[in-house]
């Protein structure tokens, strides 16, 4: 199918088609319908569903969101606006998004990098510094755990002693009953706490292990 172009004139609301041409001659009926507008015109250029390109002084509704080129009366180009869909839209944004986390990831790096090079002059310094840190977090394990242990002790012996009453026909006091159920949230609490502390050990016996990898990368030590 042949492209062919198309002139409107815009008569206040009215858009009216003065002619349609081949492609060649699109170039003269658009300086000549530039040159017969008033110096502040401008002149809209668009392309129909069929192919068609269109210039004219107002867009039709049903061309209001496809691209669109803005011309002055000289027929230079002022402007060019792209009419995206949902979808192109919603791919340009995550794009931009990539690109800017790309960028703050690059940064970080960089500045990871350097504190490296300045905080450390060999390797095993690095491992020293994390002994240090294992240390500190081992030391909060073993607290934790100490006061599982004595907790979940206190919850036995209150359970227990419930199961005796129980036995034994007697009623149980209310306060027991709120004991156990503090206890076993106190147990639960620590359990989560250790569980924790657990992984942070494991992240930061990570995190060295890549400090040293890239230590090693930045310096040849």
């Amino acid at each position: 199918m042949t492209d062919e172009t198309t002139i409107h004139v815009s008569c206040r609301q009215t858009t009216q088609p003065v002619r349609t041409c081949k492609p060649g001659l699109a170039v003269l009926f658009i300086a000549g319908f530039a040159f017969s507008l008033p110096v502040s015109a401008k002149t809209y250029k668009w392309v129909d569903d069929k192919g068609t390109t269109h210039y004219g002084e107002t867009i039709p509704a049903e061309y209001a969101n496809k691209d669109r080129t803005l011309l002055d009366k000289s027929g230079v180009i002022i402007k060019t606006q792209e009419v995206l869909t949902q979808e192109e839209r919603r791919a340009r944004e995550l794009e931009k998004a990539k690109i800017g986390a790309d960028q703050a990831s690059a940064r970080d790096q960089k500045l990871h990098d350097k504190s490296l090079t300045d905080t450390y002059s060999n390797v095993k310094e690095i491992e020293l510094s994390r002994t240090r840190s294992i240390q500190q977090v081992d030391s909060r394990i073993n607290s934790i755990s100490s006061q599982l242990k004595m907790a979940m002790d206190s919850l036995l012996g209150l359970q227990a002693d419930m199961d005796a009453r129980r036995k034994a026909g007697g009623k149980i006091p209310p306060s027991l009953k709120d004991d156990i159920k503090d206890t076993q949230q106190r147990v639960n609490n620590l359990q989560i706490d250790l569980d924790k502390y657990k992984a942070e050990k494991q992240a930061v016996d990570a995190r060295y292990d890549a400090d040293k990898a890239r230590y090693k990368e930045l310096t040849g030590k």
